[in-house]
């Protein structure tokens, strides 16, 4: 199946945190969109590997999403070489995206800058024909690069080169990241566990402050914001009037 974005994510939650509203947005203008996660969240402190999984599908499920996969790296300890691009590359030959939406390059959790280079090097190297990979038939896959690698932001601020406006689908956005009530302090209250830097009612609501900050940038209620190492251009100034509708 191919598709128009792919989102990554290291963890299950880091897609719905981090660009779920934009995936929302271009799903209801019929975008097709999917989900990777790379690992299981097995080191997480609150919730199992199995509730993760429920969760996941759910809050897949409220953003529309039409596939979401599990590559099954190992949680805290896998690396950017060789073997676990691979298997990104694998994936992004599977889908063909147009857009690859990932984790960030540098961040709080070290995982999560690792993912994002261990991302971005598996886009660039996906368009290698010499790269040889194969799908689960046995069948080797075609080369294919993803026009562009967005990195959406995570605990750490980083300058946005990209604003999205999300305001429309806000409140859908927060229903995907409460869909991991193992995790979080929802509407609902909190599931219980002991208590971590993400599952205090603080935490949710800084993700709501960060997007308010962020659509105020750009004169609208709720923005999502990413990072490009590649200039983004336009065709003619008509997108920058569509923008201003």
């Amino acid at each position: 199946m191919k598709l128009d974005i792919l989102a990554i994510g290291v963890h299950p939650d880091d897609v719905e945190l981090g660009c779920s509203g934009t995936l929302i947005n271009e799903i209801k203008k019929g975008k097709k969109a999917g989900i990777v996660d790379l690992t299981q969240g097995e080191l997480s402190t609150r919730g199992t590997v199995e509730t993760r999984y429920q969760e996941s599908a759910n809050a897949a499920m409220i953003i529309g999403a039409l596939v979401r996969e599990n590559l099954k790296m190992r949680d805290g300890f896998f690396r950017n070489d060789e073997a676990h691009q691979l298997q990104v590359i694998e994936t992004i030959r599977k889908y063909q995206p147009e857009i690859v939406i990932g984790n960030i390059l540098d961040d709080r959790h070290p995982d999560h800058g690792r993912a994002g280079h261990l991302i971005s090097d598996a886009c660039f190297l996906s368009g290698l024909a010499k790269i040889e990979t194969k799908d689960k038939s046995g069948i080797t896959q075609s080369k294919w690069r993803p026009k562009y690698y967005l990195q959406y932001m995570q605990d750490w601020y980083h300058e946005p080169d990209l604003l999205i406006d999300i305001s429309n689908v806000f409140e859908q956005r927060m229903k995907s990241i409460e869909a991991y009530g193992t995790q979080f302090h929802t509407s609902a209250g909190d599931a219980g566990g002991p208590q971590t830097y993400i599952s205090t009612p603080d935490f949710l609501e800084s993700v709501i402050a960060r997007a308010r900050m962020l659509g105020k940038r750009i004169g609208v209620k709720y923005a999502e914001g990413f990072i490009t190492e590649k200039k983004i251009g336009i065709k003619s100034l008509d997108a920058l009037i569509q923008m201003e509708t």
